[in-house]
């Protein structure tokens, strides 16, 4: 098998790892191309989109987790790289400007530490042998050893380990040689250890939904738990994809992906809004309205606490209303020192007016005549703004 057919299969094998940001397009020319699986995006510390080739070392895998395309007892095509051929790619790659960085994970062949020591073996020939200073984010493999552990975390910039499912019963239930407290401890040394040699940018986990009968307040119960206990950088959440036929498996013809989205919203919210579980999810209400987004579904069961004064409420006040984000909230609250806020000039900020409009005043007037502030009228609105159609492509890009 020459490498190219190993990169066809494995950069394919690697797209069901949400573990990094994707998306992509799909483009020819005379001049440079983009076509679909293999590459994603990842952010860096200052903000910037960099492109990570995204693969795995290998796609056999001595574990036969359910949910899995390349389980055990799948009948797939199996190919395995070298540490030298991964090099190979990832610098030819780099110098082409394909890419900035490396997304390098595996199936788990024989063992968790001789898998590991592949992995290290591959990282440490692009450091040190090709000098290779870019980006780089690999998968630790749950079971391996401290040492083992403590070598990859010195070589790449962050480290994964994935709960892979929300709770124990269900990873047991579909994952069977799988162990939660194996990833713990790995995420429980990261933090302990982690420093500007160690890990420096941190690490993150992934969650499949879907394929188990977990609540979305569960599944956010126990990302509020990762966040608090290990500081994570991340936890992505991943659809469930139906690629197996399994009895334990629910039987899906599309996977959840708007689920996903509201997960993923509802996430933002828990880092960066300053919400709690608690106030977007409770066991009367365990699951996410699909047809608006997290806060303006909070926004619409808090009626009684709008509208909010533009010129007057708290930088907290202004991150709870619909269509503010983080930077438009800094935005208004260093701007209103100087001079009376205007709805011209709250969209000239940022503001989504057609979401805020309904939760706002500025100098005490409405955007929205008052008497249409009704919790119907307003809903409806907020799902017609939802329905326009989304550009995004959720698809990891090929490489071929």
């Amino acid at each position: 098998m020459n490498i190219k057919e190993k990169l066809t299969i494995l950069a394919d094998s690697a797209k069901y790892d949400a573990s990094c940001s994707s998306s992509g397009s799909k483009r020819q020319s005379n001049f440079g191309n983009t076509s679909i699986s293999g590459i994603c995006h990842s952010f860096a510390s200052d903000g910037r989109c960099i492109s990570l080739l995204k693969i795995l070392l290998t796609n056999i895998c001595i574990f036969d987790c359910k949910y899995c395309i390349n389980r055990r007892s799948n009948n797939v095509k199996r190919a395995i790289f070298t540490p030298e051929e991964i090099c190979d790619i990832t610098i030819n790659f780099y110098k082409r400007n394909y890419i900035e960085g490396l997304f390098l994970s595996s199936g788990i062949i024989k063992s968790p530490d001789y898998t590991m020591e592949l992995l290290i073996k591959t990282v440490e020939l692009l450091r040190n042998k090709y000098h290779f200073g870019g980006y780089i984010h690999a998968k630790a493999i749950p079971g391996v050893s401290e040492i083992l552990l403590k070598k990859l975390g010195s070589l790449v910039d962050r480290l994964s380990a994935n709960v892979e499912l929300p709770t124990s019963s269900s990873l047991k239930l579909l994952a069977p040689n799988k162990e939660i407290n194996k990833v713990e401890k790995i995420m429980d040394y990261v933090k302990e250890n982690r420093n500007k040699s160690f890990v420096p940018a941190g690490q993150s986990t992934q969650m499949i939904i879907g394929a188990t009968q977990e609540t979305d307040l569960d599944i956010m119960q126990k990302s509020a738990n990762l966040y608090e206990k290990y500081n994570l950088k991340r936890v992505f959440y991943s659809a469930y994809i139906p690629v197996n036929q399994d009895a334990l498996l629910p039987s899906l013809k599309m996977p959840p992906l708007k689920r996903e989205n509201r997960l993923y919203q509802a996430d933002w919210l828990l880092r960066y809004y300053h919400f709690k579980v608690t106030d977007i999810l409770d066991a009367q209400n365990p699951n996410f309205n699909i047809m608006v987004d997290p806060k303006a579904s909070w926004a619409l069961k808090h009626l009684e606490e709008f509208p909010k004064e533009i010129n007057s409420c708290s930088y907290y006040d202004l991150l709870k209303i619909p269509g503010i984000g983080v930077t438009s909230a800094k935005r208004i609250i260093a701007s209103r020192k100087y001079f009376k806020l205007s709805f011209a000039d709250l969209k000239k900020m940022g503001v989504v007016l057609k979401r805020a409009g309904y939760f706002i005043t500025c100098n005490h007037e409405f955007l929205i005549k008052k008497e249409f502030l009704q919790k119907k009228f307003i809903e409806a609105n907020l799902v017609l703004e939802e329905e326009r159609p989304s550009y995004h492509n959720i698809e990891q890009l090929s490489l071929f």
